[in-house]
């Protein structure tokens, strides 16, 4: 995977993104500066003497542009205007790759591409040449913009593209809504221009990055979904910790940059191997899929008491079959967890005979959770998983109903928009009932729905509990709350996710995370850490120190990644791989796999003031 080329495509292209919706809302008459944003009448005159006449259907979608951006106040403040082009940006950065990543694996229900020509060097996508092939378009309309169009008339042919490509995603949304959603009408006004000519966001996204890159054939898996979201928010990333020098805190809007982090691969099969596939493997022993997770660390031989009550203890494991597992990623970012989760699953499911076509289903209906702050990693990691069932059934899309994920972002709520997962949920009230009658314009059931659906995965419980949380300090709207909630954790998020995950957890349940590892040795985690001894097994742990992301350098973000277990097993036995003293991730990892700087330890051997596991 050229990493660069990904970079480099997905940075510039959150810039051209932003200057173009920006520079089609200002042609418009809308403005950064409220006060020289045009009323709906004025503006319909001033665009009809510029020559551009708006359907009532663009007109109205105008409206709702400005009334979005009045939410918070009239006039609008700058930096209202400047999110929500952010905003419309990103849905449309998010859609070009799903689109591309659809059409590189051939999973594009009518198999036309719709960004590239399967005919190298050609510039204009298939879809544009193939129109009259294309079943989710309205034919009438595809002979209008054909006739008005002049062969040499750029924008007649821009226009022509623009509703192709439209209707495409529109009729996505049947399987895919969650990624193609019917969403606000003024995104579809605020589609750039030029797409696919040369320099375009389309011609840029099919020349810069290697289709091999975007393959499941060659990959395996859909990696690159992630990484083009780390990347899309590097920049971001950057300006807030510049901010953060001079003294501009991040806040909830800042947060999902701030704290993106990829989890390397070898990290989350280990996590995932040794949480999910262990509690499997505890009620259901099979050799064969234990063969196959080879980061699985091999529970350390116990004293025949602690053995004996470990196997009575899961002699009462309530997972009888696959489909009684329930995991969930409170943080879930671009899905990467998830979708190694999925393949988890997909193996205990298969080992027990369920048929390879049906396993995709189950997998979604019963076993896979995922919430995040950050819409646009919400969207991404529902489309990976979506992406995944397709790769295990050729079917996937063709069923009457498609399976969705149940992957939600915090929005339309205050304080899930604030605290994400961290919101604790005692009473859910009744789920919203639809109205005898829903308009276009009525919206309030889908998100009232939308909030109850993110809230009642925070009730339930689950028996797998893997993450890669946050890494900063609340944010000064955050600090008081999470002091009053998580007092013994509150001076890192991370950490304070360590104790509300063992909220999200069933008896007996496994928790598995990486987060830094300040909270094994830092005073002000004592009471943490002799509640955390007192009341947890600590199962096994890879302490990674330094440089275990290939994307930061230096020694500031020290982490470990462990696997815990909410019940209390006085004498366990637990191992630790320490890994500190190997530099860079691809070291640490073979470190870890050839069993080297292997400790055991019980944890009654650590008091609240030290953690330590190794002579």
């Amino acid at each position: 995977m050229d990493k660069t080329a990904i970079k480099n495509y997905a940075v510039s292209a959150r810039k051209k993104l932003i200057e173009a919706v920006t520079l089609k809302a200002q042609r418009l008459y809308i403005f950064e500066d409220a006060k020289k944003t045009l009323p709906s009448d004025a503006a319909r005159e001033r665009l009809r003497a510029d020559g551009i006449f708006l359907s009532p259907a663009q007109l109205k979608a105008r409206e709702r542009l400005v009334s979005e951006l009045s939410l918070e106040g009239t006039p609008y403040k700058p930096e209202v205007f400047r999110r929500k082009m952010e905003e419309v940006a990103y849905t449309w950065f998010n859609r070009l790759i799903a689109l591309r990543f659809m059409e590189v694996n051939d999973y594009l229900p009518d198999r036309i591409r719709i960004l590239s020509s399967v005919d190298e060097g050609r510039i204009e996508p298939d879809a544009l040449r193939n129109a009259e092939r294309l079943d989710y378009v309205n034919q009438r309309k595809i002979a209008e913009l054909g006739a008005a169009e002049d062969i040499n008339d750029i924008n007649a042919s821009e226009r022509l593209y623009k509703y192709i490509l439209i209707s495409q995603c529109n009729s996505l949304s049947s399987i895919l809504p969650g990624m193609f959603q019917k969403i606000d009408d003024y995104t579809e006004l605020l589609l750039p221009d030029a797409l696919y000519k040369r320099g375009g966001i389309v011609h840029d996204l099919v020349n810069a990055i290697s289709e091999d890159d975007f393959s499941v054939e060659n990959r395996g898996q859909i990696e690159i979904i992630g990484w083009l979201y780390q990347y899309y928010i590097s920049e971001k990333k950057d300006e807030v910790f510049a901010n953060l020098k001079k003294n501009i805190k991040i806040n909830k809007d800042t947060i999902p940059a701030a704290t993106q982090l990829f989890t390397p691969e070898w990290i989350v099969k280990y996590m995932v191997e040794n949480s999910l596939g262990r509690l499997w493997l505890e009620s259901n022993p099979n050799e064969e899929l234990r063969k196959q997770w080879k980061y699985y660390v091999e529970e350390a031989e116990q004293e025949p008491e602690v053995a004996e009550r470990l196997k009575m203890m899961r002699s009462e494991n309530p997972i009888k079959r696959p489909e009684d597992i329930k995991l969930i990623d409170p943080c879930v970012g671009s899905g990467h967890i998830l979708v190694y989760a999925f393949d988890v699953l997909f193996q205990i499911y298969n080992s027990m005979g369920y048929s390879e076509r049906e396993i995709p289903n189950l997998i979604l209906q019963h076993n896979i959770y995922g919430l995040d702050i950050d819409d646009r990693a919400g969207q991404l990691a529902y489309f990976a998983l979506m992406m995944k069932a397709r790769s295990y059934n050729r079917r996937f899309f063709r069923q009457e109903n498609v399976p969705q994920p149940m992957v939600y972002a915090a929005k339309y709520d205050d304080d899930l928009a604030e605290f994400g997962s961290l919101v604790k949920v005692d009473d859910l009230g009744e789920k919203p009932v639809l109205p005898v009658e829903l308009t276009f314009d009525d919206m309030d059931y889908e998100k009232k729905l939308y909030v109850w659906n993110f809230r009642s995965l925070l009730a339930q419980r689950y028996d797998v509990v893997v993450t890669n949380p946050p890494y900063m300090s609340p944010t000064p709207s955050q600090a008081d709350w999470v002091a009053k909630n998580y007092p013994n954790s509150k001076s890192d998020l991370c950490v304070v996710f360590i104790e509300r995950n063992f909220e999200l957890l069933a008896k007996n349940g496994y928790l598995s995370m990486i987060t830094m590892h300040s909270w094994m040795f830092l005073s002000s985690y004592e009471k943490f850490r002799e509640k955390l001894i007192a009341t947890k097994d600590i199962v096994n742990m890879a302490h990674l120190g330094a440089r275990a992301f290939e994307e930061i350098g230096g020694e500031v973000v020290q982490t470990t990644a462990f696997v815990m277990q909410r019940m209390n097993t006085p004498d366990y036995l637990a191992t630790y791989a320490r890994l500190l003293e190997y530099k860079g991730q691809e070291v640490k990892k073979e470190a870890f796999l050839a069993d080297v700087d292997r400790h055991t330890a019980k944890k009654g051997n650590f008091d609240k003031k030290q953690f330590v596991y190794f002579s």
